[in-house]
């Protein structure tokens, strides 16, 4: 029987949290204290905390949108978010923040930019931008888009300052506005700052021509980070707006990452294109299908990933982007209410480690602060199986159910396919009366050469395949070994496989249910299975 289930506090372990973080609520029900649920497999529906501890959600409203730079004058990380409420006013999306020294434990900075404070002033609605810091002036800046949809220039590029990341100051008397440089008055958006090879500072905006066609980037120089001199703009991929531009250099490479706004296809993910030079990487858009960076189309990670930009220490380089929440009657509706887009904009802020291989392709993997934070091992036990025997799962729908997770778990297996068309899943919110729960199935394509990761709802009255969430394909390892990690906080699930794959999705009722490792066919060998929490 299914049983509700309000998360309680005592005597199971709950995420860590910093101190702007609630982890647990005061609204607390069991509906059986007396029965031991470790030794149950029953499915429960839990309820997400108010405050999650490691994909940071603020306790109230949501994050959208995620602006990172490293300050060096305070040695932390600080993450600007554009702050999203299920009722904003005629002004809205005031910039807020968190600062963080490990990518793993956040600080409220609380709001950082307000909104203006009428909606006929041009900055009425914030749109993304970025902070840096001038050591010219000893001052911080965010440049930021701001958006009035009652002006005729809809979107401007707008600035302000300020000596101790506190107290700003806007200056109305400067703007860059694209109707100025023959670009769109309603498309002017999402300034990114960069210093290139030569000193100079490049910002690149997202935009369109005025007299029409594809969207482009605007591209802007400086010398001092305050006076901007327009230089010309350069091609985006075909005819998508490319949201969020980030440009850096990593080693001798130079990227571009950007979030595809196409809803074609699985086209609405974040991408990367890479060059040798800043000049040549500009040049990437001029022919894409000569220069996509990798066989994954420099794909990064899945739907439930959008807006990454991000931010390097001098020694590892994260990325910041949101995975949005998801509404619905029950946990099944929500889990499957994926359309064209996500439903809904803004959600918890996750951070990835950019990995660059050798040959200067990147991908995306786990945090070593979220590593460390996730440090206290559980017991692991076989709580039902069909076709397992001697840790191989053999046949059609073969599973071995494990014991239940807590509200913040990672989750580690190895497994080695016996042939390359083998099939093998991972499943959530499962238990042994579940009617429906969901698995990632890490399905072969293309003739078995590459695999990709589809989202399922399996079970009796599962729907089966949901579409627009699925992953991207990848090579087939040669050795047909996936070391499989997988992260969770309440609802938020970032699944890595062997450094090399990331998908993250939005998974209601993971917390305090079962999951399964499964086979689709053939033989899976299962090891090194481990479950640990904070």
């Amino acid at each position: 029987m299914k049983k509700l289930f309000n998360i309680f506090c005592a005597g199971l372990a709950c995420c860590g949290a910093a101190a702007a973080v609630i982890s647990c609520s005061d609204d607390t029900y069991d509906p059986d204290p007396e029965k031991n649920w470790a030794g149950t497999t029953e499915t429960f529906v839990p309820t997400d905390e108010k405050g999650f501890g490691t994909y940071y959600t603020p306790a109230i409203g949501r994050c959208g949108d995620p602006m990172p730079f490293f300050d060096r004058k305070a040695q932390e990380f600080k993450v600007l978010y554009l702050q999203e409420y299920d009722n904003n006013g005629e002004c809205y999306h005031p910039y807020w923040g968190v600062r963080t020294t490990d990518a793993a434990n956040y600080v409220s900075l609380s709001e950082v930019l307000p909104t203006g404070t009428s909606n006929r002033q041009q900055d009425a609605v914030l749109g993304t931008g970025c902070a840096v810091y001038n050591e010219g002036d000893g001052l911080y800046y965010i440049y930021y888009t701001g958006y009035n949809l009652l002006l005729a220039n809809r979107e401007v590029v707008m600035r302000a300052t300020s000596s101790d990341f506190k107290t700003w100051k806007r200056d109305y008397t400067w703007s860059l506005r694209g109707a100025d440089y023959n670009y769109s008055k309603t498309d002017f958006r999402d300034p990114q700052i960069f210093k290139i090879d030569d000193g100079s500072y490049r910002m690149v905006i997202s935009t369109s021509p005025a007299a029409g066609g594809d969207p482009v980037f605007a591209e802007f120089k400086s010398s001092d980070m305050v006076n901007w001199e327009h230089v010309g703009s350069f091609r985006m991929l075909w005819n998508r707006m490319c949201e969020c531009p980030d440009i850096f250099k990593m080693g001798n490479w130079w990227y571009l990452v950007y979030s595809d706004a196409s809803h074609e296809g699985n086209a609405r993910t974040v991408k990367y294109v890479k060059a040798d030079s800043y000049e040549n990487l500009k040049k990437c858009f001029d022919n894409p299908d000569q220069n996509f960076p990798d066989d994954k189309q420099g794909q990064l990670d899945s739907r439930g990933f959008y807006a990454g930009k991000t931010a390097s220490n001098g020694t590892d380089r994260y990325i910041w982007g949101w995975c949005p929440f998801r509404t619905g009657a029950d946990i099944y509706e929500k889990n499957v209410n994926v359309g064209d887009e996500e439903p809904n904009w803004s959600g918890a802020m996750v951070c990835h480690k950019i990995v660059q291989h050798s040959d200067g392709k990147i991908s995306l993997g786990a945090v070593p602060g979220i590593m460390a934070k996730y440090n206290k091992p559980q017991e692991v036990s076989v709580m039902a199986s069909s076709g397992y025997s001697d840790g191989k799962l053999k046949g059609d729908k073969a599973y071995v159910l494990y014991s239940r997770l807590g509200t913040c778990n990672h989750i580690s297996f190895t497994v080695t396919t016996a042939d390359k068309g083998d099939q093998f899943g991972v499943s959530l919110v499962r238990g042994t009366d579940s009617r429906k729960y969901y698995t990632m199935v890490v399905k072969p394509e293309d003739g078995n050469a590459k695999r990709k990761i589809n989202f399922e709802e399996e079970g009796p009255d599962g729907k089966g395949f949901i579409g627009k969430i699925d992953g991207y394909m990848f090579p087939t390892p040669s050795d047909n070994t996936y070391k499989v990690d997988i992260y969770t906080d309440n609802s938020v699930m970032v699944m890595y496989i062997n450094n090399n794959v990331c998908y993250t999705n939005r998974i209601y009722g993971i917390q305090r249910n079962c999951w399964s490792i499964n086979s689709y066919g053939g033989t899976v060998t299962v090891s090194d299975v481990r479950v640990s929490q904070q």
